[in-house]
């Protein structure tokens, strides 16, 4: 659900209106909500099961765990823009990166970024996924659409893709599409992030602290590595 507290998001509604404010003391600084369609809509719409997409994202993955456990001496190597914010773009760097792929392929393990989600120090454009047209309209709905169309795109070129899961939903709506997960220096610490990163099927990266801490990182490893109950949305959308 996008809630929206200083103007209006996109004015397309999926399904009913959520119910008008409970009581005086709820919502009182929201100013408008637009319902988004669940993660299982945009997943049915762009599927990849029994793709060629879903086996080079499950081979990615293994050959990344492999990597990291001493098992295959290859490098892993993250690169690509800071954030996805021209789709035709990175559509066009992931082509000329899919060359390198597979010019290294016997030395290096390419995986491009692709990040949809920028943490903001204070304020600022929060990404692709919140405002797609950088025209704060906040079309989030479309933000959600782009992002996981592109994704399949740039895997359909033969090239898997890293992102950064700054927001605990949106990893419903394009986690399948993820070779390689990161949580970034800002959200290293955050207990519900940690949660998420306990249940995301791809291998995940904890980014020092903004002050160069590490301890913080190896202790989101360690968190991360246990079994959590959390809250959390279906693909359902509840």
């Amino acid at each position: 659900m996008n809630k929206s507290t200083t103007k209006s998001g996109a004015t397309d509604v999926w399904y009913a209106h959520p119910a008008d404010r409970t009581s005086q003391t709820d919502d009182q600084r929201i100013q408008d909500i637009t319902v988004l369609p669940p993660p299982e809509h945009l997943i049915r719409f762009f599927p990849i099961r029994g793709t060629a997409i879903e086996k080079l994202i499950a081979q990615t993955r293994k050959s990344i765990h492999d990597i990291l456990h001493g098992k295959d001496d290859r490098l892993l190597v993250i690169i690509g823009p800071c954030s996805i914010h021209d789709p035709a773009a990175a559509l066009d760097y992931a082509r000329h990166l899919k060359e390198m792929r597979e010019k290294y392929s016997d030395t290096l393990e390419v995986v491009m970024r692709v990040y949809f989600e920028k943490p903001r120090t204070t304020v600022g454009w929060k990404g692709l996924i919140n405002d797609p047209y950088l025209d704060e309209s906040y079309r989030i709905d479309e933000g959600l659409r782009i992002a996981r169309q592109l994704l399949i795109e740039i895997n359909r070129l033969g090239l898997p893709a890293a992102s950064e899961f700054l927001d605990v939903i949106s990893p419903q709506y394009i986690g399948d599409l993820i070779a390689w997960g990161a949580i970034g220096a800002r959200t290293t610490e955050s207990q519900v992030h940690r949660e998420l990163a306990s249940g995301l099927s791809a291998p995940i990266g904890f980014k020092n602290g903004t002050d160069g801490n590490i301890k913080i990182a190896t202790d989101a490893i360690q968190a991360a590595a246990r079994g959590h109950h959390f809250l959390s949305v279906h693909k359902n959308g509840q």
